[in-house]
């Protein structure tokens, strides 16, 4: 007689270790990628009490520049000198409405740097100058986070 092997037994429980590894797995994907999608250069932004809310400054097409704690300036994700902060500037909001330029600097810029970047912006023909802070977390306070507003007709 010729031996005839049996399949093993079905199983009706679903098998979820491989559903666990493609999560772990998509885990990681997603926090080695959000730190590189962050808009314009990243700094230290300088504290306060009560900053005002500029929700404006997020959207993808806002004008950003950076002062680092080196002195240099970043206008997005590019390096620029000092003197073509007005040019670039001035050919960026050339055609806009919205002619608002946000100004972020490191908590330990020197402040005549940042003088001399709110200056050059100035010199550019910006209407509204934003500067950017982040809020001071009081101790023992609970974090608030914003809830965001949702206007009549966006998705």
């Amino acid at each position: 007689m010729a031996y005839k092997p049996k399949a093993p037994e079905l199983i009706p429980d679903i098998n979820v270790v491989p559903m666990a590894d493609i999560m772990l797995v998509l885990l990681i994907i997603f926090m080695v990628v959000t730190p590189m999608m962050q808009k314009g250069y990243s700094v230290d932004l300088a504290s306060t009490e009560n900053p005002r809310e500029m929700p404006d400054a997020d959207r993808e097409d806002a004008v950003l520049l950076a002062v680092t704690r080196s002195g240099n300036i970043f206008l997005g994700n590019q390096q620029i000198l000092p003197e073509q902060i007005t040019q670039k500037v001035r050919d960026i909001i050339l055609n806009r409405l919205d002619k608002t330029v946000y100004v972020k600097s490191d908590a330990r810029a020197k402040y005549g740097n940042v003088v001399r970047v709110v200056d050059e912006v100035r010199a550019a023909g910006v209407d509204q100058l934003g500067l950017l802070t982040e809020r001071v977390q009081k101790q023992g306070a609970p974090r608030v986070v914003p809830i965001p507003q949702v206007t009549p007709g966006s998705p």
